[in-house]
This record gives C-alpha cells, sequence and structure tokens, in this order.
C-alpha cells in the first residue's frame, strides 16, 4: 500500500472566511488549512456546485499519497469525485470509506494556490 500522511480536516461552512480561494471546477472556496491551528480546511459551496452532497455535506478527513490509485482501488472504496487537478499543484480525489468521506491528494508540487 502505498504510504499516507494526515494532511487536514475539511469541514462546510455557509459564512465567508478570511482568506478563502475559489476552485472554479468544484464551484466552491476553501481555506489553506496550513493556516488554521488544527489544520482545518473550510470550505463554502456557491449555489450551483455540483460537488456531490455526500462530500457537501459530512466533514473529511484529508490525506497526503504518493499515489492514488492505489488507495482509489482498495476493498471497500466508493469514489464520489474521481481525480482531478486543482490549480496546477494538486490533485485529488473524494471516497466514501469506513461509512467517513477522505480526500486523497498527490501534490504535484509544494504551494497552495496563487493569490
Amino acid at each position: 500500500m502505498s504510504a499516507f500522511v494526515f494532511d487536514h480536516v475539511g469541514i462546510t461552512t455557509t459564512e465567508p472566511q478570511p482568506q478563502e480561494n475559489w476552485v472554479e471546477q468544484s464551484r466552491i472556496w476553501v481555506t489553506n488549512p496550513r493556516d488554521h491551528p488544527e489544520h482545518i480546511e473550510f470550505l463554502r459551496y456557491a449555489p450551483d456546485s455540483t460537488v456531490p452532497a455526500a462530500v457537501r455535506d459530512n466533514p473529511h478527513v484529508a490525506y497526503r499519497v504518493d499515489d492514488l490509485a492505489v488507495h482509489l482501488a482498495e476493498p471497500g472504496v466508493e469514489i464520489l469525485i474521481p481525480p482531478f487537478i486543482v490549480g496546477d499543484f494538486l490533485e485529488v480525489a473524494f471516497v466514501r470509506k469506513y461509512g467517513a468521506i477522505f480526500e486523497y491528494m498527490r501534490y504535484l508540487k509544494e504551494g497552495w494556490f496563487d493569490n
């Protein structure tokens, strides 16, 4: 199995947050979890976001991984959002496993959104 390392917890909010970044393909605003002392990423969804309700309505735990495919092929994994590229620095996928929502993240380079 490919190694994985805890990255953050994602929590949905309806309130604008300081230093949000817009993700066009998901139609959401997100905060950088490295700016939060408890590594929380806040997600605020536009009304026309196509993100599945299971992801939108539940917190998620995110892990950095070396290989998304290995984790997506595990038994019991339901892919909710297949892999996609965020900005130019990150490939992510969202799954349901053990009844919980997980985000697997493969960094293409270090960084965050260009502001």
